[in-house]
């Protein structure tokens, strides 16, 4: 496939995947206030992040594997609907509980397109020039985080909008990306016999949720270390552990283990979900900085923090196009990992009254940080893996970082609650007031005396750098992980990998590729293009129909 009958047919999944990021961090900074009017606590807020990346944990597994068994473009059509739907009801929540509850359907279909963008990619393009096209992936979410967090702010100060406009502004964008991907998408479509491991699905979800639950409610409605706490970490290990037998076991897992006898893929597991636990952890929480501990409005929050996603895009676009130039792909992920651990370092001496310009430089860091991890952990495994295996690999990496997300938002999120109480409750005995615990409820900062407010902002402030801190040594454990994964050249065919049963490593993944019960395999193509060029053509075995490159009946047929 030519480069632009490459873009004619990712137009529609980059629009998606734009949706998206858009819906999500659209409303990033609208929260403060979304939680303030619905007379929400700190722990709702944690959760209106966390529910959302819980349900992205959990689906992300279960959309990869679908992946490997059924037609793709169906599937980003389908969690893009879901995405709609829970984002048009979350705009009608009457309360926090509501709110949480359509976040999870907006998580679900989140989970969808974050597996299916990376799968839908490694299809059609070889990992060699893989790095280009992730630089377009980068730069899209990067827009989407730009733009949104700005819209948002726009959205929240127009009286005349309000802050559920911040749900409701995705739905023409998605409907236009249904449209798109409907006409331009051309795939390979693999039938088979599908049997989705939802028993596996349960359990792991069960785990992650106690896990999530104990870390959110630990310290608040019990001690840190109760019966309470005994039972809820035991039963989430217990459930876990479970969960591995029955992976072991089922026809068709969620998380096929044999795929951790890959170094590769083990360590950008460990990395990645390393890198979602610093990131998602620690940077949840800068809009409420901006806002609680420095004063300003949401649309200010979201230009505050432009700094931080121009790194991203940078880094991601200008690292992309390198790596296809060179084949090489380690040097650039070390790099950004020492950038990561920087910058949360350097953000952890944020105060709320420090200088504008030293919080730009540390966000920067932190941009370009994950902007060279996180999608090129992605590239590293698709290179080492299967070509029948793609969905599930690049899931299990999705699935670890939005996991290593939710882990890093609920527990951050419950250090800065527990530190903001404290530094409230000091700083109020220091001007003579007494407190009893308060409610919990998030300040408005404009309604509060001068005294009161700037012992809230100092608060608030000295919280969010303890946090970056805490993050800091987290990103240095993903750093460690990426010196140990050894660089394999990229592959510059798609279907190198299952052709020759190799993991990548130069050992055999799981024994030899073999046909899956009951498939088959249409040709994927571009209007125009012959089967064989889009090289992604397989008989039953799962080979390249023609090793020549030529169409075997010189026929084009689309995908179904």
């Amino acid at each position: 496939m030519s480069h632009r009958q490459i873009m004619e047919a990712l137009s529609g999944l980059l629009l998606g995947l734009f949706v998206a990021i858009l819906s999500s961090t659209v409303v990033s900074n609208a929260l403060p206030r979304i939680i303030s009017d619905l007379d929400g606590t700190q722990s709702a807020y944690t959760w209106v992040v966390t529910s959302t990346l819980l349900a992205t944990t959990v689906s992300t597994p279960i959309w990869g594997k679908l992946a490997d068994l059924t037609s793709k473009k169906l599937l980003v059509q389908l969690s893009l609907v879901i995405f709609i739907v829970g984002s048009a009801a979350a705009g009608l929540s009457q309360n926090t509980g509501m709110l949480i509850t359509f976040r999870v359907v907006q998580g679900l279909g989140a989970g969808g397109l974050t597996a299916l963008a990376q799968v839908i990619l490694a299809s059609i393009i070889p990992p060699r020039e893989r790095g280009r096209y992730n630089g377009y992936l980068g730069a899209v979410m990067a827009l989407g985080t730009i733009g949104g967090p700005l819209l948002g702010g726009v959205i929240v100060d127009t009286s005349w909008l309000g802050w559920r406009w911040c749900f409701y502004v995705g739905v023409p964008f998605a409907l236009a990306a249904l449209v798109v991907l409907q006409r331009t998408l051309r795939l390979p479509l693999a039938t088979r016999d599908v049997k989705v491991d939802y028993l596996g699905a349960v359990l792991v979800a069960a785990s992650v949720s106690l896990l999530l639950i104990w870390v959110s409610l630990a310290g608040d409605n019990f001690d840190w270390w109760s019966w309470q706490t005994v039972a809820m970490v035991l039963g989430a290990l217990v459930l876990a552990a479970v969960f591995v037998l029955v992976e072991l076991r089922a026809a068709e897992p969620i998380i096929p283990m044999h795929l951790f006898r890959n170094a590769t893929l083990t360590l950008s597991v460990v990395a990645s979900l390393a890198v979602g636990t610093a990131m998602f952890g620690a940077t949840v929480f800068l809009s409420q900085y901006f806002q609680i501990a420095r004063g300003d409005s949401p649309t200010m929050a979201g230009v505050m923090t432009l700094p931080m996603i121009i790194g991203l895009v940078g880094s991601s676009t200008v690292v992309g196009r390198l790596i296809t130039a060179s084949g090489k792909w380690k040097r650039y992920l070390i790099t950004g990992g020492i950038l990561l651990i920087v910058g949360l370092a350097l953000m952890g001496t944020a105060r709320a009254d420090t200088a504008y310009g030293l919080l730009a430089v540390y966000m920067f860091l932190i941009g370009c940080g994950v902007g060279m991890t996180m999608q090129n952990l992605v590239l590293a495994v698709q290179n080492t893996v299967p070509m029948h295996e793609l969905g599930a690999a690049s899931s299990v990496v999705a699935f670890f970082r939005t996991l290593g997300g939710a882990i890093g938002v609920s527990v951050l999120g419950a250090v800065l609650a527990s530190k903001v109480t404290a530094y409230m409750t000091d700083g109020l005995a220091a001007l003579g007031v007494k407190t009893s615990g308060g409610s919990g409820s998030l300040p408005d900062i404009s309604k509060l005396p001068a005294p009161i407010a700037a012992v809230v902002e100092d608060s608030y402030g000295h919280a969010t750098g303890i946090i970056f801190l805490i993050a800091a040594p987290i990103a240095l454990v993903a750093l460690i992980a990426i010196l140990f994964i050894k660089e394999i050249p990229l592959r510059t065919a798609v279907e190198d990998t299952a052709a020759t049963g190799t993991d990548g490593d130069g050992a055999t993944a799981d024994g030899p590729v073999k046909a899956a019960p009951n498939a088959s395999v249409v040709p994927a193509v571009a209007p125009g293009v012959p089967a064989a060029a889009a090289d992604v053509t397989a008989d039953a075995t799962g080979v390249p129909a023609d090793a020549t490159g030529v169409p075997a009946d010189g026929n084009t047929r689309g995908s179904r």
